[in-house]
């Protein structure tokens, strides 16, 4: 452990350019990632409650629970989009 956070201290120093995958025994456990001004999204991205909405959402909408744009819309009392 003590030289993974070296190595890790060393690539934050350096800059971080790209992901880096980390393994144990030749399977990936651990990706590090740098962060480019956004870490709310990466937090996001990984919060199991959000993941478990975008699930459900997924779900109705292939049942067919969806509502149309248009729909939302007119709903909202906004324009309707301009097709190009």
């Amino acid at each position: 452990m003590a030289d993974a956070n070296t190595e890790l201290s060393e690539y934050a120093r350096k800059g971080l350019r790209e992901a880096l995958v980390v393994t144990r025994r030749g399977k990936p456990v651990l990706a590090v990632t740098p962060v480019k001004g956004d870490w709310e999204s990466i937090a996001i991205a990984n919060n199991p409650e959000f993941l478990a909405i975008l699930r459900r959402s997924r779900a109705s909408l292939a049942a067919g629970k969806g509502i149309p744009l248009d729909e939302v819309r007119r709903r909202l009392g906004l324009e309707k989009r301009k097709r190009t």
